[in-house]
């Protein structure tokens, strides 16, 4: 059987013979052109064959060339103010069948349309994600190019759902070409090479990603998980390579807990587009179907967002959660070396440890946490259950967070609720530990 890529290309290149004719009045027709004449072609083979030519020329743009195809997208296939009004004037006054298609369709513009016949090209789908990966950084200042990224952000939730992905598990057998990726893409702890991904890949862990047909051997998320026993707290522990006599000792029954140390997003162009939830989901299912014996399943997450708060909270002379004996011991942290000297983390550890608590449930954006990670667990129906002093005691860990570790705990039988809770009500569900440290 044909992969999906080949069976497109094949009827691009049907379609082919049939571009002269369309283009017999333009000998070499602008991107422009193109993009009109595909979302006004109406055969398959030709339609394809077009989308591969509008690929093809974008794909040739420079930066300036970019730029000027953006804004030829929101001028030229923006939907119209006055049509969008007509019709729904019209609804207003005659609310029928054919006065509501008419409103759908003038609301939804035709850039849409046009994306998804792009989507029809080999390499469409991989082009616009690219194209949309290439779109952000513009949008501050070009804010009148946010309709085009709405448009495709909306497309590709429809065509990134669940129910199109594929879940694999990740191992040492899987092609070196994926593997790669997998070291490229690593967003959480850096893998300095093959050794630290063969460590990852250990019969004591586990990797799984999410696939899409369109993006054949290109991973869309993963996510890498420790099996250990007991909640585990300190990540450079979690990375370490295991002595001879761990190794030689490993027993696949000898582990209770699954901690979820890291995940990663592999496509900047499908930022905004949740697949992490369904993937603890699905990753969760398939542990406990090999591991029967699993209890806890629980995350050893950063804290990104925690030392740029508190530089806020320090600053704030009307803080209520930092006094001046705290505000003095804080001081302590201004020296380089901080972290290494023993009175120093004596004192600073309750104390950080009680504002990070606060961080992580009082500090919003919104009515949601101010801490991106957090949102994305809680919505997911964890709770906040333990903080973890000097977790991560790298450079990146000290500068974000402090030091400081989260692990947030998936309770299987609690899941849904806190899900509804925070979702309805904006609760944040915290073990009785995180409590003492809020009061």
């Amino acid at each position: 059987m044909k992969k999906f890529s080949q069976w497109v290309s094949s009827i691009a290149e049907a379609g082919r013979e049939f571009l002269p004719l369309i283009n017999r009045q333009d000998k070499k027709p602008t991107l422009s052109t193109l993009c009109h004449n595909l979302c006004t072609s109406k055969g398959e083979a030709m339609g394809t064959a077009l989308a591969h030519e509008v690929v093809k020329n974008y794909l040739h743009l420079d930066n300036e060339g970019r730029i000027a195809f953006f804004h030829m997208l929101h001028n030229e296939f923006g939907a119209d103010p006055k049509q969008i009004l007509d019709c729904a004037e019209a609804f207003k006054n005659t609310p029928s069948r054919d006065t509501y298609r008419a409103l759908y369709h003038a609301v939804e513009s035709p850039r849409q349309r046009l994306f998804s016949r792009i989507n029809m090209a080999p390499q469409g789908t991989a082009t616009l994600i690219d194209l949309r990966r290439q779109l952000l950084p513009y949008l501050s200042e070009f804010p009148e190019l946010t309709g085009i990224d709405y448009d495709l952000k909306n497309l590709m939730i429809s065509w990134f759902n669940r129910g199109f992905l594929t879940l694999e598990q990740i191992c040492w057998s899987t092609p070196a070409h994926i593997l790669e990726k997998l070291i490229a893409y690593e967003a959480v702890h850096e893998m300095k090479g093959w050794g630290d991904l063969r460590r990852r890949l250990a019969d004591d862990r586990r990797c799984f990603a999410f696939f899409h047909p369109a993006l054949e051997d290109e991973p869309l998320i993963f996510v890498q998980v420790a099996l250990v026993k007991g909640i585990a707290g300190n990540v450079q522990e979690l990375l370490a390579e295991p002595n001879a006599e761990a190794i030689a000792t490993f027993d696949n029954n000898d582990f209770d807990t699954a901690i979820f140390y890291s995940i990663s997003n592999c496509q900047e162009g499908l930022k905004g587009i949740s697949f992490g939830n369904f993937l603890i989901k699905q990753v969760v299912l398939e542990l406990r179907n090999e591991f029967p014996q699993l209890k806890q399943f629980a995350t050893l997450s950063p804290i990104p967002g925690f030392t740029k708060w508190l530089r806020k909270e320090r600053a704030d002379e009307n803080s209520i959660l930092i006094d001046s004996k705290a505000q003095q011991q804080l001081q302590l942290m201004d020296e380089t070396e901080w972290a290494n000297n023993q009175s120093s983390c004596e004192i600073l550890q309750p104390l950080l440890t009680r504002l990070c608590a606060h961080y992580l449930h009082d500090a919003k954006s919104g009515k949601k946490p101010l801490d991106a990670v957090a949102r994305f667990h809680l919505g997911n129906g964890a709770q906040i259950a333990h903080l973890n002093w000097m977790g991560d005691n790298s450079a990146n860990g000290l500068k974000q967070s402090a030091g400081l570790l989260v692990n947030y705990e998936y309770q299987l039988n609690k899941v849904e609720m806190n899900h509804e809770n925070y979702v309805n009500d904006d609760k944040v569900t915290v073990s009785a530990e995180i409590q003492k440290l809020l009061k």
